[in-house]
Order: C-alpha cells, then sequence, then structure tokens
C-alpha cells in the first residue's frame, strides 16, 4: 500500500485545546495522544485520547499480525497471489482479507494494511475508546466521535496537499485507504496520483484502492461508473491537476498538508 495524506497545519486552534498529528488527519482535542508503533514491516500512527487506548491498538496490531504469518507459514501462496483466492480458516484478519480481495478482484494481500488497522481500532473499542485511529502506511481505520480532518497527499500532482476531508463522527468504524501508482514503489498499471476509498470495512477500502488504482487512467475517467463498488461508499481519484469523485464522500475543504508527517509501511 502506498501513503495518501498527512495530517494538515493549525488553523487557529480553540483556547484551551492542542492540536495534535497523525499521518492522515488532523485531530483538535485536548488530551489527545499520539503515538508510532512499528513492528517488522508494519509502521503505524495511533491516535487516542487515552495511554489504555493506544496500548489496546497495539494489542490489536499485534494480534492481527500473527494470525497473517502464521496462516502464510501454512498457505505461501496466500502471500503471493494478485487475484482471489478461497480459503479455508476461522482466522479472522485472513478470512476478512480474503473476502475483501474477491469483492474487489485483487489478491488478499492488498488488503493486509487495511485489515490489521482495523483489529487494532476494534481492540480499542473493546477497551472502552469512541475515538481512536490507526494509520497503517496509509490505510486508515477510525472511530471518532468528533470531527477530524484527512489530507490528501498525491505525490507530485499539482493539487496534491491543498485539501483534505472534514470526516464527521462515524457512529462505528470506518475505513479510509489510499493507493497510488505514482508513490512508493509498488507497481500499477494504471496512472492515478491517488485513489482514496471510503467503506465501513477497511479492509474492502484497501482491497478496492488498490484495485482501482491498478485500473484507472487518465483516459478513462468514467472507470468508476462501470465497476461494481461493493461495499464502498465513495471514492476520490487524483490524476494529475484533475480529479474524480464518486459516490458519498465526505466535505472537502482547502488544507495545508505537512508532508513531514507521513506514516510509511508494508503491512
Amino acid at each position: 500500500m502506498h501513503i495518501n495524506g498527512y495530517c494538515l497545519k493549525n488553523p487557529k486552534i480553540p483556547q484551551g485545546k492542542q492540536e495534535y498529528k497523525t499521518g492522515l488527519a488532523r485531530v483538535v482535542e485536548t488530551l489527545v495522544i499520539r503515538r508510532r508503533f512499528t513492528l517488522r514491516e508494519t509502521i503505524a500512527t495511533i491516535i487516542a485520547d487515552s495511554e489504555t487506548h493506544i496500548e489496546a491498538a497495539r494489542k490489536g496490531i499485534m494480534e492481527a499480525r500473527r494470525q497473517v504469518e502464521a496462516y502464510i507459514v501454512e498457505d505461501p501462496f496466500f502471500a503471493i497471489t494478485l487475484e482471489p483466492c478461497d480459503i479455508v480458516t476461522t482466522n479472522l484478519t485472513v478470512r476478512r482479507m480474503a473476502d475483501a480481495a474477491s469483492v474487489a478482484g485483487v489478491g488478499p494481500m492488498a488488503a493486509v494494511a487495511g485489515a490489521i488497522a482495523w483489529a487494532g481500532v476494534e481492540e480499542m473499542v473493546r477497551s472502552g475508546a469512541t475515538f481512536g485511529l490507526v494509520d497503517n502506511g496509509g490505510d486508515i481505520a477510525c472511530i471518532t466521535d468528533r470531527e477530524i480532518r484527512v489530507g490528501i497527499y498525491a505525490g507530485q500532482s499539482e493539487i496534491s496537499g491543498r485539501f483534505a476531508f472534514v470526516v464527521p463522527p462515524t457512529g462505528g468504524i470506518t475505513g479510509i485507504c489510499t493507493s497510488s501508482a505514482t508513490v512508493g514503489h509498488s507497481f500499477s498499471s494504471g496512472t492515478a496520483d491517488s485513489v482514496t476509498v471510503f467503506s465501513k470495512n477497511p479492509a474492502v477500502a484497501d482491497a478496492w484502492a488498490t484495485s482501482i488504482c491498478n485500473q484507472i487512467i487518465e483516459e478513462d475517467p468514467g472507470l468508476l461508473e462501470r465497476l461494481d463498488l461493493f461495499g464502498v461508499s465513495g471514492v476520490f481519484v487524483i490524476i494529475g491537476a484533475k480529479s474524480i469523485s464518486f459516490g458519498d464522500l465526505p466535505a472537502l475543504v482547502r488544507a495545508q498538508v505537512d508532508e513531514d508527517l507521513i506514516t510509511g509501511g508494508i503491512l
């Protein structure tokens, strides 16, 4: 997966509030905590209201990684296939990856970052969190009881770093995942500088971001209308100086993006 956006720099912070930054979101709230967590290929940013919820996210991420790594030992093909594959397992993270890959028409590893981020936020919720965010290399899972802003980074595009989504309280866990054909080292047959997908299922958001990014090119902006985007609430694509919107997206506002706050990783 590729990084997609960074936090926004300060507009006006209300008195008594503090600004804390994550790889993809700027959260203005009292006592919000931001932590970086690294575990082998996973490089994540965790934002929460308490250290208890930070630790819960770490626990969820570690368990999800353990599940994925254990399954790959049993079935190495799962880690390398670029197409959906049928599996039989009670492993929740692996099952989510395979199901997401099936609807998006990609290999299951295309959903790994979103699935791991999802597990982190689920553990935060189990520990009592009503606000929590895991940014796993640009693939976000979050639950929020307040407005947050998600900045858009699109590599060398002239509109990169100039806008952000205003994400309202979610009422549940939401995925905001991005892939890029021009940022990072992963191969893509598309030409998009960024493809951001919103879904209530973070693994599905991750898989569709990869799938769309592999297909969309500037000469075919109508691709999204032809795809059966199962499980997706909205898609935002940047190709050069152009953007394409599809479905139900949060409001966009002008923003200044801080590229120094990238959260990059593989899993």
